[in-house]
Order: structure tokens, then C-alpha cells, then sequence
């Protein structure tokens, strides 16, 4: 009976410890996926944007100083003039209101650590907040 505890307790521990590294191994790069499948198309596979047209995210300083605005951007797009860098951006983004909160923050994060950025990670607790205040916005 003893050998069977001793070794029940071992197997145990490396199913549990295989089953937690699939999970994670499953969406490892979906920050990188859904980005190259709702983002690159404009922003270039580099993040450095396109011309004048549309703003770099390589080196942005707009991901740091509007930190707050970005998971809504992602949701419901954007119009209207906005600085990048010091330069004037004024084509529109379209809206991705499909994306749940989870995709929304593994796309911020991947933009935050890649294309020579090293900003904050966000958390979804933090993108939920987020998207929860642009939904009581007024219609502008």
C-alpha cells in the first residue's frame, strides 16, 4: 500500500503540471496570431505603420501616453486626428467589436513587448475596466 501512495502522489503531480503547460502552450502566440490577422494588414508586420497614413506602434509613444484609450480603439475603432510620435495621423481604424477581452489583451500585449517596445503589460481585469468606461461614453 505504501508504494502505491509514493508513487500515485508523483504521477498526480505530472498530470496536473502537463495538463497546466497545454493550457498555456495552446495560446502562447495568440497575441501575435491576432495580430497579424486584424492589425498588420495596416500597421505592417513590424509595427511600423504605413507612410503617413497610418501611425507606427514600433516605438510609439502614443501606447504609453494613452494607455487607457487603447483597448477601446481596439474595439471600436477610431476617427478623427491623432499625434504619434509628434506626427499628425488622421486615417480611421476600424472597429473589432467581436474580440473578447482576453484577445483584446493578448493584442495590447504583444504591441506593449514587440517592434522595440518594452511598456507595461496589461491584465484582462485592467482591459475589462477599460472597455467598461468606453461603453459609458457619451456618442461624440
Amino acid at each position: 500500500m505504501r508504494i502505491k501512495s509514493k508513487l500515485i502522489a508523483p504521477a498526480a503531480g505530472m498530470a496536473a503540471l502537463l495538463t497546466l503547460t497545454q493550457c498555456f502552450t495552446d495560446r502562447q502566440n495568440e497575441g501575435e496570431r491576432l495580430y497579424t490577422q486584424y492589425c498588420a494588414n495596416c500597421h505592417m508586420d513590424d509595427g511600423s505603420g504605413l507612410r503617413n497614413l497610418i501611425p507606427p506602434l514600433a516605438g510609439a509613444d502614443y501606447l504609453v501616453n494613452h494607455r487607457d484609450e487603447l483597448a477601446c480603439i481596439i474595439q471600436h475603432g477610431q476617427t478623427g486626428n491623432i499625434v504619434v510620435n509628434g506626427k499628425n495621423y488622421n486615417q480611421g481604424m476600424p472597429a473589432f467589436e467581436h474580440l473578447n477581452k482576453g484577445q483584446i489583451t493578448n493584442i495590447l500585449n504583444y504591441v506593449q513587448t514587440n517592434f522595440g517596445n518594452s511598456n507595461e503589460r496589461f491584465t484582462i481585469p485592467e482591459v475589462e475596466k477599460y472597455l467598461d468606461k468606453c461603453r459609458h461614453l457619451p456618442e461624440q
